[in-house]
């Protein structure tokens, strides 16, 4: 069976000789093959003119699973790779590959596997769980079922409740990615994130990434005033320092106010989503600017990364 790698997956595992600034401490495999959904900023997607090798900004190589496995093993035992996780895009076949793919890792290694997928309903949730799926990741994306409408399509009612009642049925399991910059107000989407994280829901952020030959490659990334707060607003819910509800937003849904102090460390400024996932360069040119921090702020960085918040506390 073929699977694609993400560059630096395939860098780490000694399938590809790349030089990289940070090393991915999770171990990115995609199931690709031309999407039946449409989300207008995806490569992967039904109508995207995009390089078929290509899931945001990064180039995702095939190779044989039987080559990958013994080497993503090794991998995690070294502890080079901490956790492992799948993307599934919606194709006919994708749940059954899905299975074999999981089932194969984790009769190698006991390495944590997340799998991003689009279940079809709580079963097709359950069999993956059972199968050792650590979490599985929900592409909700949008913050609000206006920004969902414009574009990813599909049923917005129906999606939400599906994450719910995973998050539900089977607590600590679930994990959302969410995109900033799609359209939403900074409120929507901090609203978005609470209702999460109310849920038990592992929450991780994403910034736009234009990319050439989607139907959103002529949108702006969002501003980085914008991502930074976004990044901190989350921080604080997700660590029950601040509620939605304490927060204040201006009358176009900007964050004014965050409710509480944030550390000193700039932890509120790394890659967030489930452990160990650093995503290295997924949103950004490695020159910067850095929307998602792959590794610790040093003490300039996170001075900075507050300044750029533009807000006063």
């Amino acid at each position: 069976m073929i699977v694609n790698l993400s560059i630096g997956t395939a860098a780490v595992l000694g399938l590809a000789a790349v030089p990289m600034a940070v090393a991915p401490t999770t171990a990115y495999l995609m199931l690709g093959g031309r999407c039946r959904m449409n989300c207008a900023f995806c490569a992967q997607a039904r109508e995207s003119r995009a390089d078929a090798w290509q899931l945001s900004r990064v180039t995702w190589p095939e190779f044989e699973l039987e080559a990958v496995i013994p080497r993503l093993a090794r991998a995690a035992a070294r502890g080079d790779i901490r956790r492992a996780c799948l993307q599934v895009t919606v194709t006919a076949d994708a749940f059954e590959r899905t299975l074999t793919i999981l089932r194969a890792v984790k009769a190698a290694t006991d390495l944590p596997f997340d799998v991003a997928i689009l279940p079809r309903d709580l079963e097709q949730v359950r069999r993956l769980l059972e199968a050792g799926a650590g979490h599985i990741g929900f592409g909700l994306d949008a913050a609000c079922e206006r920004v969902f409408r414009q574009v990813k399509g599909g049923n917005w009612a129906h999606n939400l409740a599906l994450i719910e009642a995973t998050a539900r049925r089977f607590p600590g399991r679930a994990a959302v990615h969410l995109i900033v910059g799609l359209g939403e107000t900074e409120q929507e989407m901090a609203g978005r994130v609470q209702w999460a994280h109310d849920l038990g829901i592992t929450v991780g952020l994403f910034a736009f990434t234009p990319v050439r030959g989607t139907l959103l490659a002529d949108r702006p990334p969002p501003p980085l005033a914008s991502y930074r707060r976004m990044q901190a607003a989350r921080w604080l819910i997700v660590h029950n320092l601040a509620r939605v509800e304490e927060m204040a937003f201006d009358a176009q849904g900007q964050l004014i106010h965050l409710g509480s102090p944030l550390p000193a460390g700039g932890e509120p400024f790394q890659t967030s989503g489930c452990p160990d996932c650093n995503r290295p360069f997924y949103n950004e040119q490695p020159g910067g600017p850095l929307y998602n921090f792959p590794r610790p702020l040093t003490a300039g960085e996170a001075w900075q990364a507050v300044q750029e918040m533009e807000i006063e506390g």
